[in-house]
């Protein structure tokens, strides 16, 4: 039986796939699309690694020990998914007798990685140095009889653009991180901590409803035992929880900063998605009053020239942009900004929320609403294990394969934690808690 999405789905009218994703490596490859090529002399070496099986972090920490360098001082584009094939290209300073030449990094042998090119460049990569991403997924449990409907449904999104939801990866397997962060924002730490570190629901199981349960009734000591070790922020909390009497705005200071932004993040997040929800059915458009995002740079500007604008947005030159609300955000005007502030009025609150001063710091931007499908194929295959589908398609940096793959399949495309970033120490829910949705290429 098909699940119902949390937020609801462009191509709806349409059937959509009974496939499975990702059971084996080689049906997910990801190819980076480098936004400039190397010019063959500097101080710097560029070079395209092909890893499988492991997060761009383990690979930089592979590479790392092999050169004798930190990882930090390795340069990146973006993060890859762990699970599968991904190409990338990287970059490390290769001063004259470092050993660090073009040659010697065409050589190397590790596991899980090899590199496939390399050539002198002037500067390091930097994060978003790239024009997007190719994917080449392939669909187990569908085949030729399936073809004609997946095109279909690639047709929808290459037409009218792919919904920019943030991923639920994002909102935590109990689906509630948003409410930590509503908290966090409106000052309620008691309600902070408690959907943190208590709530016990059906989502919790073994040790994590021990811990939640003893949390619920006021144990924390005991709660902070009970919970598993990866769980080192949950356990922080607990603890200071039984240590400061239950003061709630003292233990949240036992947290590391970068951790509860995850939660204001999360936040920002779910409002966005719920304005992307209420403009879901005229997401191809833009409206006078709205804050458009110009593809081809990121640039924001107020739609004045309506007829002309709508035909930028028909072509995908140009989409309507959401909040993600905070003391930076430019807000839009007429229609566009009632329906941003309905949302907020649903939340119980106002805008002026965000500008709080204090330890987090809501700074806000605008994101596109949908963002574009290109050169999109589908066909159909067989292999040893049986029939698939092969979807081929670009997707700009940032952008996420399992925002399309949500719009096409009956079993919801989740977000896959092993990717994440891994900057902020710990798990909640059993989801590890990153910025990355790395079920996908992210840049």
């Amino acid at each position: 039986m098909s699940q119902a999405p949390l937020w609801p789905l462009l191509c709806a009218a349409l059937p959509r796939l009974a496939g499975r994703y990702k059971e084996r490596p080689d049906d997910f490859r990801v190819i980076e699309l480098p936004a400039y090529e190397a010019c063959g002399e500097g101080e710097h070496v560029l070079f395209e690694i092909e890893k499988r099986g492991i997060s761009t972090h383990e690979a930089l920490a592979r590479l790392g020990r092999t050169l004798g360098l930190e990882p930090r001082a390795i340069g990146i584009a973006g993060l890859k998914d762990a699970q599968g094939v991904t190409r990338q290209w990287l970059s490390v300073q290769a001063l004259p007798g470092s050993g660090l030449d073009p040659e010697r990094l065409l050589a190397l042998e590790l596991k899980g990685v090899a590199v496939r090119a390399a050539a002198r460049h002037r500067n390091k990569l930097r994060v978003g140095h790239l024009r997007g991403n190719r994917f080449e997924l392939r669909l187990r449990g569908v085949g030729a009889s399936d073809l004609a409907g997946a095109r279909a449904l690639l047709d929808v999104l290459a037409r009218r653009g792919v919904p920019n939801y943030f991923g639920e990866q994002r909102f935590g397997l109990r689906g509630d991180t948003w409410k930590v962060g509503r908290a966090l924002l409106l000052g309620e730490h008691e309600e902070a901590v408690a959907w943190i570190a208590g709530r016990a629901g059906a989502h919790d199981r073994g040790r994590i409803r021990e811990a939640r349960e003893r949390y619920d009734r006021g144990d924390y000591l005991g709660a902070a035992e009970a919970w598993p070790g990866n769980f080192r922020p949950c356990i922080r909390l607990c603890r200071a929880m039984g240590k400061s009497g239950g003061n709630a705005r003292r233990a949240l200071y036992a947290l590391d900063r970068d951790f509860l932004r995850f939660y204001t993040s999360a936040y920002q997040s779910w409002l966005f998605n719920r304005v992307v929800a209420l403009r879901l059915a005229q997401i191809d458009t833009v409206e006078e009053g709205d804050l458009a995002w110009l593809h081809r740079n990121g640039a924001v500007f107020l739609v004045k020239d309506l007829e002309v604008d709508r035909e930028r947005a028909a072509a995908l030159e140009i989409s309507a942009s959401g909040p993600l609300f905070g003391t930076r955000m430019s807000a839009p005007a007429l229609r566009p900004l009632e329906i941003e502030q309905s949302v907020l009025a649903e939340a119980a609150h106002a805008a002026e929320a965000f500008t709080r001063h204090g330890p987090l710091q809501w700074q806000g931007s605008r994101r596109p609403l949908r963002f574009p499908l290109s050169d999109a194929t589908c066909e159909a295959g067989r292999d040893e294990h049986g029939e698939f589908l092969e979807l081929r398609f670009s997707l700009p940096p940032g952008c996420y394969a399992t925002s399309v793959l949500r719009e096409l399949l009956e079993t919801p495309a989740s977000d896959d934690a092993s990717a994440v970033d891994g900057a902020i120490d710990g798990a909640v829910d059993g989801a590890v808690i990153g910025d990355e949705d790395s079920a996908d290429a992210r840049s």
